[in-house]
């Protein structure tokens, strides 16, 4: 069974297009590429797939030359199938396992703009790095991610909750039954997470035990891949870092906390290669003083997040052995002890965020922090909504346990402030008596509704 996806959309789109370029879809190994693409192959008379890690004959078609329109008759006998444009999805899987397949996908939008191709694979990001000038301006990238909390609910047949849901805002909060239920199937979420093999194993099976298998299974591929990355680098270097970066989740990332007496410059770049393999997520500090936030960043200075929470508690266990503690606590805290201790919360809010954004470009996510000596403000999230800056604040409680958020809008003189818990939708005016009595107007949306703040935010 198919369950539905964001990327979904954009594919479809981009099918319907009178004029379209090649796809070259991008995102972190086992986040459901392939199996979107096949569901986009649906729509077609004809669809031919080629895994050039499985079908490695299909490699010596793009090493003659890259006249496309000598290898697609070709490719069309190898498999048997018709590929006529308008009428036949190609799809060109592992794609990083053919350099010249890659330098190929530009000459079908220059001599077969007509034909329908898209090219997925793992590790693309490495590949990239040796062919900077691959298709400019005529290969659309596409970004891919594990599942929202809304895919989640979909795959669960929780429609009618999400719409619902969709409804409601922070003038207008949810029932109480809606509000519980919600928060109670997003527990589940932190620990089932996106990853679609655990997701469909948890509807199969609503075990949470089988899942960590999953799970556990995942990191192994991961970390089997650690030798496939271009540049060398110790492997185990590579799975220290990815621990101690899930270790360190939410908090300013310290090179000398991993493992290992690795000098910062190793660290740094096997840190640097866990990004660009989408593994880890940076949060990039910028002194956000205008728009765009990028100008001002500090790449310096970062908090990594791990691309699932589910992975990551699996990254805790494999680190720090038995978590059912943690695991407990997210099942039955108190909503406001769940927000506010551990990083849970606030790395799931980072993740939806980036998730819920178009996936035809590749999104920052940006923080603020003091950086005078011995400082603690904070602000989780620094986003950008029109021509403002907007603070994100992943906190439950009273207006008191904000003192950062109002330091850092009375600073950059901001009216606007988004609190995100698990508390019902709603909202309330902060009289900032520091700043001559200016009103500070703070919305409230639960972590269930990252979505419904994206779609408020965007109109």
């Amino acid at each position: 069974m198919y369950y539905e996806r964001i990327i979904d959309q954009y594919l479809s789109e981009w099918a319907t297009r009178a004029t379209h370029k090649p796809v070259l879809l991008r995102g972190a190994r086992q986040v459901g590429k392939s199996t979107a693409v096949r569901h986009l192959g649906e729509q077609f008379k004809y669809f031919v797939e080629i895994n050039l890690e499985k079908q490695s004959d299909y490699k010596i078609l793009f090493q003659q030359n890259l006249d496309v329109k000598r290898i697609v008759p070709q490719m069309a006998a190898m498999h048997g199938t018709p590929i006529i444009p308008g009428q036949t999805l190609l799809f060109i899987d592992e794609i990083q396992d053919c350099q010249e397949a890659i330098m190929s996908l530009r000459y079908f939008k220059e001599d077969l703009p007509e034909l329908h191709v898209v090219a997925a694979g793992s590790l693309l990001e490495f590949v990239l790095d040796d062919i900077p000038t691959f298709g400019v301006g005529r290969i659309h990238s596409m970004y891919m991610y594990p599942m929202t909390f809304d895919e989640f609910l979909l795959a669960n047949d929780e429609r009618l909750l999400m719409e619902a849901r969709n409804q409601a805002s922070p003038a207008s909060p949810l029932p109480t039954p809606l509000h519980d239920k919600l928060t109670s199937l997003l527990r589940t979420f932190m620990l089932v997470g996106g990853m679609p093999e655990s997701v469909v194993k948890w509807v199969e099976t609503h075990d949470y035990l089988q899942c960590q298998e999953v799970q556990d299974d995942l990191i192994t591929g991961y970390e089997a891949d650690f030798p496939k990355y271009k540049k060398k680098i110790d492997p185990q270097l590579l799975r220290m870092t990815m621990r101690s970066a899930a270790q360190q989740a939410t908090k300013k990332f310290m090179y000398s906390q991993v493992p290992g007496e690795y000098k910062t410059a190793e660290v740094k770049k096997a840190l640097d290669l866990l990004i660009k393999a989408n593994i880890i997520i940076p949060v990039t500090h910028t002194n956000s003083n205008g728009l765009p936030l990028g100008d001002g960043k500090d790449d310096g200075i970062r908090k990594m997040l791990v691309l699932d929470t589910g992975l990551m508690l699996r990254l805790l266990n494999m680190t720090m052995g038995d978590i059912t503690e943690l695991t407990t606590h997210i099942l039955t805290a108190t909503a406001a002890d769940l927000v506010n201790k551990g990083p849970m919360a606030e790395m799931l809010a980072g993740l939806e965020l980036l998730h819920y954004r178009t996936s035809n470009l590749r999104h920052e996510l940006f923080y603020w922090q003091r950086q005078a000596k011995n400082a603690t403000a904070e602000v989780d999230y620094v986003l950008s909504s029109g021509t403002n800056i907007l603070p994100f604040e992943v906190k439950a409680g009273v207006q008191g346990g904000m003192k950062s958020l109002w330091d850092y809008m009375r600073e950059r003189k901001l009216s606007q402030a988004i609190r995100c818990s698990l508390e019902n939708f709603g909202e309330f005016d902060y009289i900032d008596d520091k700043a001559g009595n200016a009103v500070r107007h703070v919305r409230i949306f639960p972590l269930y509704a990252i979505h419904v703040f994206h779609k408020l935010s965007e109109r």
